[in-house]
């Protein structure tokens, strides 16, 4: 019953925790203090609250930290089971709350009285914010992964493939961040996040579209996350020339399709958007366009990096023709707006996947596959875009031969993490950082253990991570499906961004409830030993993976514009 009425229960609680005029001095004697029953109210607040309310700030809801000292528990009790008779007997913080909020409160007259004791046992643990209220520095990891990341022997030898047009005088002279081919002609294309989407023929780079000077309210500063973020032509692009893009527009430059409260400002927008090529195969676009979804940012960085189709769907099959978005938790965290991730319940910190020829949304501009897992939820609050939730940044999605989809997660300040992921689960952020508990509302730069009753919050946890001492932020990549190099079968390469340093695992080693180990491999460039930082003559490579329709595999790099393709290997 609680999780069917999740979202009312995150506005209760929300009210509870301002009365707080004049009522109690001390917590309730009768709140429990047995290690289970706050357990279990943790698990509860969790998965139901913690999206709109922490213990240190106000945000969609009040900070909860001391409402159990402020308020007795039978009186939270009551207001639980029945919020709306309270507010109507001319309670006045009550009422307030009410007007500030703007959101009518259902009875809770069916929750039983484990769950609502449970729920008291646990805020009973949080005392108001203040100094020294954030988790404990001895508790903290300090070095969450011991050993650093083996080289395999194996080498690699690249061939230069292009350089892209330089679109600013300084290093990154490019911001290119993702390779893919067109389907039908098979020619590759190249994403510069200044606004240019570039074909490559015969090895050079031609504009094929520029956002830029289409959408005057187009922004790529600062450049975090910002610009020209991704592109995915449709399967069937041959036949009807549709192409998907994202982008970023300075704030309100139109309706947002998901918010969150007017008190918190937005920094910018991420844009969907569908083309419609007149000729699909020529070398520069023209045609239509429109807007499927426009989504409010809080800030620059973690945003809508990455949309992409199945590419092991056939026409027929129920995935064909369906658009994976990654959306990152636009740095809700880092700016100290936690609340905004709502797990199944918000847009951000999400995997979604939609039916652009479909028209069920909210704004009739896409459709939601009824096989997603919480389209039978919608009545709860749940989205039925999301496919699955709990990442930091997803700034890759792919699937490897056999059909597992892999998403790469940037961490925050320790864990870079790889998750197989499947429809429906909780990959656990804000809450967790890979395989390590993580407090949104305290120091952003410590991880902890996990608790010992982890298995009640329901997070899967990655199949491969890494941390800080061997790079900073994941280069999502790609199992090599070629032929040309038979030393990489069964590989999925992947490397730092950063640094340019250079990975693997084999997909053989992911096991459910297993670390697959991560081996180093190093490069050559026609056949001389590099290393690609010192290549880009930058400390900051900005490396990137790609893979073309035959299955091979390509690096590039944004210090440099340079385009490089894996041809040979040994050991």
């Amino acid at each position: 019953m609680l999780r069917s009425k999740s979202s009312c229960l995150l506005t209760m609680i929300s009210l509870l925790a301002f009365f707080i005029s004049g009522c109690g001095s001390g917590a309730d004697k009768d709140i429990s203090t047995d290690s289970a029953a706050i357990a279990h109210g943790g698990a509860l607040f969790s998965q139901h609250c913690s999206g709109c309310h922490n213990f240190r700030q106000d945000g969609i809801g009040p900070q909860l930290g001391g409402v159990t000292r402020r308020q007795s528990a039978d009186r939270i009790r009551r207001f639980i089971k029945d919020p709306g008779a309270v507010i109507a007997s001319g309670d006045q913080p009550a009422r307030q709350l009410h007007d500030r909020y703007k959101t009518v409160m259902p009875s809770f007259a069916s929750l039983g009285d484990s769950d609502l004791n449970a729920i008291l046992a646990f805020l009973n643990t949080h005392r108001s914010p203040g100094p020294g209220n954030t988790a404990s520095a001895e508790h903290a990891i300090v070095n969450p992964i011991r050993d650093t990341i083996p080289f395999s022997g194996l080498v690699a030898d690249l061939m230069p493939v292009t350089r892209i047009p330089v679109s600013q005088a300084t290093a990154p002279l490019t911001r290119i961040t993702k390779l893919s081919y067109q389907p039908g002609t098979q020619d590759l294309f190249l994403v510069d996040l200044r606004g240019k989407l570039y074909k490559l023929k015969g090895g050079k780079p031609l504009v094929y579209l520029d956002i830029s000077k289409l959408r005057p309210k187009f922004i790529h500063e600062p450049g975090l996350a910002t610009g020209f973020g991704s592109f995915a032509f449709h399967p069937d692009f041959a036949r009807n020339g549709l192409l998907y893009t994202t982008h970023t527009e300075v704030a309100g430059s139109g309706k947002s399709d998901f918010t969150y409260p007017d008190s918190i400002k937005v920094a910018l927008q991420f844009v969907l958007t569908e083309w419609k090529a007149s000729r699909p195969g020529a070398d520069t676009f023209s045609g239509t366009s429109r807007e499927l979804l426009r989504i409010n940012m809080v800030t620059e960085s973690h945003g809508v990096q990455e949309i992409t189709f199945n590419p092991l769907s056939k026409r027929g099959d129920a995935d064909y023709g369906l658009l994976y978005i990654g959306i990152g938790d636009g740095g809700c965290v880092q700016v100290g707006y936690p609340f905004i991730l709502r797990g199944m319940k918000s847009i951000w910190g999400t995997v979604l996947r939609i039916d652009p020829a479909g028209r069920n949304s909210a704004n009739g501009q896409y459709g939601i596959p009824a096989a997603n897992p919480f389209v039978k939820n919608e009545n709860t609050g749940a989205l039925g875009e999301i496919y699955a939730y709990g990442f930091r940044n997803p700034q890759r999605i792919s699937w490897s031969k056999t059909g597992r989809m892999l998403v790469c997660n940037i961490g925050q300040a320790n864990i870079e993490s790889l998750y197989q992921v499947q429809p429906g689960h909780n990959y656990g952020w804000p809450v967790r950082e890979g395989n390590f508990a993580f407090n949104p509302n305290g120091d952003l730069n410590k991880i902890y253990p996990l608790p010992p009753n982890d298995s009640v919050y329901g997070i899967t946890y990655p199949v491969a991570e890494f941390d800080h001492d061997d790079g900073n932020a994941f280069s999502g990549g790609y199992e090599y499906w070629g032929t040309a190099v038979p030393q990489l079968k069964g590989k999925y390469l992947f490397g730092d961004i950063p640094s340019g340093k250079l990975f693997y695992i084999n997909l053989a080693d992911i096991k459910p409830g297993k670390l697959a180990p991560i081996k180093q491999w190093r490069i050559t460039i026609n056949k001389v030993p590099e290393l690609l930082k010192h290549v880009c003559g930058s400390d900051r490579v900005d490396l990137h993976f790609g893979r073309d329709a035959q299955g091979e595999i390509y690096l590039f790099t944004k210090a440099d514009g340079r385009v490089y393709k894996l041809v040979s290997a040994h050991q």
